[in-house]
């Protein structure tokens, strides 16, 4: 690799083809093609055009149109070897959906040959080895090795086992390893399946090779030449490399061959004769490999747009080396620029999470991979959710998370098993939130280039990072607490809203209503969901913004929830209804309308990686409604406060470490729930706490920050909050005192208590227009500049009411607040709780 400066490797006119062929790319950085590079638009041009001017049949007749599918099929097949370098008199290519369906077809294949050896002697089933880089699916082959496994935990530590240490011998065996770490992008050795063909040892004589090459052949050339030195059997996805077909494939070399022929299974078109009445026989074919194991009618169409993405991408790059040269080029650069970052402090921006004896400039050992996390100035992690969150807003597409790679993960974050093992007792679980546990990272961030990629990719990613995660001298502090009981705050209730429906518009609470606050929260928030059909996960305005402009009304003069659908531009087809109505009653005999008479149907449903008992409304009408406006699946649910038993839903909220902060540079510990006084509160539908709260004050100062950078004021909206606070109108400019909630630990509200249980963790979804569902970058570029601490992004506070002597506790418009820093016994006592006193 050219010395930093050079752009030797580059591809000059990779923006000229980026504008030519990939449109999907205008005002966007993309980099995760280490999960699916993107498709060419002539690619999908001329198989359009094939499509549209041929008839393909199912390939399994001698008709015309199933021999032109059966021909083209041949052709592609022969093209894929080609393509690796692999002669077709020593491999074969057998067509499968992906990397992992070609672990498993080898694999199921192997354990029936061993198990046909065993009838005839004493074998107890297959050996099996793997490296500690491999990708889950690799992994996963250990629970069918009934003769034992063993994960390699270093490269040393294979090259010990090559030379005949730590091992017995095996009647059959499987070593497995990945080309490239999908982690790291770590390049590991080649040779490794020669050597092991090769071994004088008698352990190593049964033992046969699989190659993951799906993270490698990305962006690296495959080069089967050599069939003495290949794996014996090669695995990878099409789409990693081409963007489409969606299309995998096992490379078999044929003289290993045999091990995969004693496969139990067969289906259509992997054998010439079935006898099933009477007797039970059949004869498999016998001619090629892939004719034994391609069960069933082959993907043909994908097949077929194969064979046009190996025509555009020769087009297009000319050579995989080529693109093997500009990628490794702008991984370089990503590295180095990372590697360099500093905060005003003299500390490391980033972590970044590569093995020794791999180098960025040195194609050989180190694929387009960046993989890392970032801490403060004062050494905090910042959160790998918050990241790709605030890199979303500015369309920038990372992956965060463990990538399917467990012992990368373990290793580079220095995760032991008992660590995972408490992580998950504690609630981890795969593509959750849960960052940062017990002082480690659970995930990584990572950047990945492919043919693609430029150097503007690497710029605005850069950019990113200095913006948002480089911190200045200065440092952030939060207000003092003050030690006075029952202080007037000067604030009290601008506005009082409920959301009826999760996700959905709100209702905003009349002046001079009282309205009932209940142990859940206020009275009808969040008492509704909407809930996919088919995966009966409750639908988020996050992923479907529409949701915005679903307007509930509760009217209860009629005892209804009026459900209707703003659409300011288009209006509903007049066959369309444009608002339906739910009763507020639960009881199905209530129900006037006869639709509705069937009443619900009590299901289980995932609500925020919660699992819980809802009752899902049967009526064609409200499942046609929500599907039309909503353009998903989706149907109403409902879930009551009390019910037929306890609420299965409690707050997660806490007390944040910026609330405890001083002026001290020392960050302190987050508290545990039981340090804070937080006890395990009801709630519905809410996310994490019974009711949310903003200050009119913290948001002014966040709309300045806002317009001092040129963008559009938030309204308070965007942050759903039940209860708005806002200072005296009247109060002399500049006395607005932003962010004292911060250091608030107990309210009262009119007559009534509440704790403040925590910040209030945001999301992109604040930048969601609540009018017209509209997205936008504001406000949460603004906040993750000003209101970032740990890493997260904050504003507004969950709270829960504290149950007092009062049977129907009630909140009004108006009602003024007065601020605690702690409780008395007396005073607790007399609320009749058992919290503990800060």
């Amino acid at each position: 690799m050219a010395a930093n400066g050079s752009h030797e490797g580059y591809i000059a006119d990779i923006e000229q083809i980026r504008e030519r062929e990939y449109p999907q790319l205008k005002d966007t950085t993309y980099l995760d093609h280490a999960g699916t590079t993107l498709y060419a638009r002539s690619l999908i041009e001329r198989f359009s055009a094939d499509m549209m001017s041929n008839i393909f049949g199912n390939p399994h007749s001698a008709s015309p149109s199933s021999q032109l599918s059966t021909s083209r099929i041949d052709d592609v097949r022969l093209r894929v070897l080609q393509f690796f370098r692999a002669d077709p008199e020593d491999f074969d290519v057998v067509f499968v959906a992906n990397a992992t369906a070609g672990i498993k077809l080898a694999v199921e294949a192997f354990r029936d040959h061993e198990e046909a050896l065993a009838e005839s002697s004493s074998g107890t089933g297959f050996w099996y080895g793997y490296h500690k880089d491999a990708h889950t699916s690799l992994v996963g082959v250990r629970e069918v090795a009934a003769n034992g496994h063993r994960c390699f935990e270093s490269d040393e530590d294979v090259e010990r086992w090559l030379h005949g240490d730590g091992s017995v011998d095996k009647p059959l065996g499987l070593f497995a390893y990945p080309g490239q770490s999908n982690m790291t992008g770590r390049r590991l050795p080649l040779d490794w399946p020669r050597r092991l063909r090769s071994s004088k040892y008698a352990m190593h004589q049964n033992i046969y090779s699989l190659f993951d090459a799906a993270a490698l052949a990305t962006t690296a050339p495959l080069d089967l030449s050599d069939a003495a030195a290949a794996p014996d059997f090669t695995v990878l996805s099409f789409y990693k490399i081409f963007g489409f077909p969606d299309l995998g494939a096992l490379i078999v070399r044929k003289e290993a061959s045999h091990v995969l022929q004693r496969r139990k299974y067969f289906g259509g078109g992997t054998v010439e004769m079935v006898l099933c009445l009477k007797e039970q026989w059949h004869a498999k074919k016998e001619y090629t490999i892939h004719d034994q194991l391609e069960d069933g009618t082959l993907p043909f169409h994908n097949v077929i747009a194969l064979g046009a993405a190996l025509d555009v991408h020769e087009k297009v790059y000319h050579s995989m080396a080529r693109i093997s040269r500009h990628a490794a080029f702008l991984a370089n650069r990503i590295y180095e620029g990372l590697s360099t970052l500093r905060h005003g402090n003299g500390s490391a921006v980033c972590t970044i999470y590569k093995d020794p004896s791999s180098s960025y400039n040195d194609i050989s050992t180190q694929g387009p991979i960046v993989a890392f996390n970032i801490r403060n100035s004062k050494g905090a992690w910042a959160g790998k959710t918050e990241v790709e969150k605030l890199a979303s807003v500015r369309n920038i597409q990372l992956r965060t998370g463990g990538v399917c790679n467990p012992g990368g993960i373990a290793s580079c974050l220095g995760l032991a098993p008992w660590e995972m093992i408490e992580n998950f007792e504690a609630g981890q679980r795969c593509g959750d939130e849960n960052d940062i546990m017990n002082g480690k990272p659970t995930g990584i961030v990572r950047a990945s280039l492919g043919a693609m990629s430029s150097l503007s990719d690497v710029n605005t990613f850069l950019d990113f990072v200095r913006e948002f995660y480089v911190d200045k001298l200065e440092t952030l502090t939060s207000p003092g607490l003050s030690d006075a009981d029952g202080i007037e705050t000067g604030f009290q209730v601008e506005n009082l809203t409920v959301y009826p429906i999760k996700s959905c518009g709100g209702c905003k609470v009349p002046s001079g209503v009282a309205w009932d606050i209940r142990p859940e929260g206020l009275a009808w928030d969040r008492e509704w969901c909407l809930v996919h059909l088919g995966t009966g996960a409750a639908l988020s305005q996050k992923r479907y913004p529409k949701m915005a402009r679903v307007r509930p009304n509760l009217d209860f003069n009629s005892g209804l929830l009026r459900i209707a659908f703003h659409d300011p531009i288009h209006s509903f087809p007049s066959s369309k209804t444009q608002e339906i109505t739910v009763p507020l009653s639960a009881n199905p005999k209530y129900f006037r309308d006869p639709d509705y008479r069937n009443g619900f149907r009590v299901k289980t449903m995932k609500v925020c990686e919660d699992v819980i008992t809802a009752k899902t409304y049967l009526s064609v009408q409200i499942a046609d409604f929500f599907t039309q406006v909503i353009g998903v699946p989706c149907t109403l649910a409902r879930f009551q406060p009390g019910g037929s038993g306890a609420p299965t839903r409690h707050s997660k909220a806490h007390t944040q470490r910026h609330q405890f902060a001083s002026n001290s540079d020392q960050v302190p510990n987050t508290p545990k729930q039981s340090e804070h006084g937080a006890k395990l509160m009801p709630i519905l539908l809410s996310n994490e706490s019974p009711i949310l709260m903003i200050s009119r004050s913290s948001l002014n100062r966040l709309n300045e920050h806002i317009k001092i950078a040129g963008g559009k004021a938030a309204h308070a909206d965007v942050f759903r909050a039940n209860i708005v606070l806002a200072e005296d109108a009247r109060s002399p400019a500049g006395t607005q005192r932003p962010y004292i909630e911060d250091g608030w630990r107990y309210l009262q509200i009119g007559e009534q208590r509440f704790q403040v249980l925590g910040s209030c963790r945001r999301c992109n979804m604040v930048c969601i227009d609540q009018t017209t569902a509209e997205k936008n970058q504001e406000p949460f570029v603004t906040l993750a500049k000003t209101r970032k601490y740990d890493g997260k992004v904050f504003f507004g506070q969950h709270m829960c009411h504290l149950p007092g002597q009062v049977k129907n506790p009630t909140i009004s418009v108006g009602d003024c607040v007065k601020s605690y820093t702690e409780i008395s016994r007396a005073d607790d006592q007399s609320l009749g709780t058992n919290r503990k006193i800060s």
